[in-house]
């Protein structure tokens, strides 16, 4: 008898939509209007159908960040990897099952830039009558971390392409899409959070922003974490925490037993280690505890502001990454690989390409700053990858010659070689189904140390082991953690260091590693665990397939049943 399942349906309607920030209004692509875009909330062991109709010029895809997508990578997201962008006036089934997750992830845009307007949390309960591992809050709240720019973001990485410099920054970060009272004009567009004397609340903070680690702190509160990327962690208090872009973290706030006559600012700004520029600003929302009735206003309340690191302050990044540790129970094991079967070493940096004739680039010496791993740019196809060897039409549109090593060993934290020019290639490395992988991911100082948040779709990961200055593999891995490590979506490598990560390759199918946003990239194929025969994610099934369970969510009023009969169309020359 196949297991009950609940159908989770919804449509994302992608829209252009006017809004005003900073004093100024402009026209931004959404999801149904709103933004940042809807909440979706579903349970473990959930179905999640959700058809997107894209009515703006840009193409577009969503990716459902942290999604295990287990036999369903069609459903993952990245454009030209697994599938081909969304155009204009066509639309795309999304159809998954969320398979032993539950926790805080996000969804966003994943092509281009667009994915800063175009995001939202995804939150996953546990199974019906599975309590958390934490007690009960009295309330939940998703606190999502955002940029606002007030250039058209697409013009801006399109300027950046082709001068060769580094994009312009953003002007603003934004919390559940308001600046808060720190920018100018936004002292009305700011997030405030309520809460009850003595009450605990889950607070679910999702770094949605492009690029850039961020410290956030609440004014004379302390919280517990107790989960990051949709895993239980052992709890611990902190004042202050760190989220790299593409990371979540989950943490019980415990209000004051009685109201305060005080308002409490919290707070997110930069943890920046590069040479290069970016958004020194702060974005801020206010605390708030419900004050009896005879009080008349909030506005003369004492307001106590939160003490942030410095914005450089790398012993303070180091040491809470270093706290985090899985909670390793029988309910919640740490299936940390004690075998390894490859080893890999990447290098990931930023270098150097040469500019082409007949135009002026804007990066060192006239070049043009390129993203690489192991020396490898990635070179975006203009045909699905995934979909190019489903149908057995991918000759010639990728190599599977990614080096496991850097070509060029050098003193990666020292003196830069005086070659910078990286190779470009579209290129994936092959694995067997159920490889044990180890990957260190090493910075670079080519252009200068910078820490670099890297994502690996597909998979969780556990980080055994992190340092400063070149991995040493004949010292280092004696002190790996294999008994607890934190485990993971996203993985910040530390500037100037290396982190060490393991999984198994156990989700046949094409999984791109990339930086966010995308730049250094490489694609993993893994092989599917029957014959060998390639990389066997499951043909999608048409949405119209039975499931389980009678029970099913209406979608935006329309018959479920009728949304159902929609067949996943595919279009498989993509055009860029």
């Amino acid at each position: 008898m196949r297991p009950h399942v609940r159908l989770v349906l919804r449509w994302m309607q992608i829209m252009q939509q006017n809004v005003t920030r900073l004093c100024r209004t402009k026209s931004i692509i959404t999801v149904n209007g709103q933004f940042p875009g809807p909440k979706i909330v579903a349970r473990e062991g959930d179905r999640l159908v959700v058809k997107v109709v894209n009515h703006v010029k840009a193409n577009v895809t969503i990716h459902w960040h942290g999604i295990r997508q287990l036999q369903t990578g069609w459903a993952d997201g990245p454009a030209y990897i697994t599938q081909c962008p969304i155009q204009t006036g066509q639309a795309y089934v999304y159809n998954f099952t969320i398979v032993g997750q539950r926790g805080t992830l996000f969804w966003h845009a994943h092509i281009s830039w667009i994915r800063a307007t175009v995001y939202g949390p995804l939150i996953i309960l546990p199974k019906l009558g599975v309590p958390y591992p934490f007690p009960k809050p009295h309330k939940e709240f998703p606190i999502i971390f955002g940029e606002w720019f007030k250039a058209d973001t697409e013009a801006v990485i399109a300027r950046a392409l082709q001068t060769g410099a580094g994009p312009n920054v953003s002007e603003a970060y934004t919390i559940n899409g308001l600046p808060g009272p720190l920018y100018n004009c936004s002292a009305q567009d700011t997030f405030t959070l309520r809460v009850k004397p003595g009450k605990t609340y889950l607070l679910r903070l999702i770094n949605a922003a492009l690029n850039d680690e961020l410290f956030f702190s609440i004014a004379n509160h302390s919280v517990t974490v107790v989960d990051v990327d949709a895993i239980y962690v052992k709890p611990f208090e902190a004042s202050t925490l760190l989220i790299t872009p593409g990371q979540t973290t989950n943490v019980l706030l415990r209000a004051k037993p009685i109201s305060p006559t005080a308002r409490f600012l919290m707070a997110a700004r930069p943890y920046a280690t590069g040479l290069g520029t970016f958004d020194n600003s702060t974005t801020s929302g206010f605390l708030e505890y419900d004050h009896p009735a005879n009080l008349s206003s909030t506005q003369n309340l004492k307001l106590f502001k939160p003490r942030l690191p410095a914005l450089n302050d790398t012993a303070f990044a180091s040491n809470f990454t270093g706290r985090l540790r899985s909670l390793a129970s029988a309910q919640f094991p740490a299936n940390v690989p004690r075998k390894v079967d490859r080893r890999f070493f990447f290098t990931v940096g930023l270098g150097t390409s040469p500019c082409p004739k007949n135009q002026t680039c804007q990066g060192p010496n006239g070049t043009k700053f390129a993203a690489s791993v192991n020396n490898v740019s990635f070179v975006l196809p203009s045909t699905a990858l995934l979909q190019a060897h489903f149908t057995g039409q991918s000759k010639g549109l990728y190599t599977t010659d990614f080096p496991a090593n850097p070509p060029l060993p050098f003193n990666y934290t020292g003196t830069p070689p005086n070659n910078t020019f990286v190779g470009n290639g579209t290129k994936a490395m092959v694995l067997p189904f159920n490889t044990s992988v180890e990957l260190v991911l090493q910075d670079t100082s080519i252009q200068g140390a910078e820490s670099h948040p890297l994502h690996l779709h597909g998979f969780n990961f556990f980080v055994v082991g992190q340092g400063f200055g070149n991995y040493n593999p004949a010292r280092d891995p004696a002190k790996f953690n294999l008994a607890d490590p934190a485990e993971r979506n996203t993985v910040g490598v530390p500037a100037g260091g290396w982190v060490a990560i393991r999984f198994f390759a156990d989700n046949p199918g094409t999984c791109v590693v990339h930086a966010l946003p995308p730049g250094g990239a490489h694609e993993l194929g893994i092989e599917d665990g029957v014959g060998g025969a390639g990389w066997a994610a499951a043909e999608p099934e048409a949405a119209s397939s039975t499931v389980g369970s009678s029970e099913m969510l209406k979608a935006n009023g329309q018959d479920p049943l009728l949304f159902l009969r929609i067949l996943f169309g595919f279009h498989f020359v993509c055009h860029l």
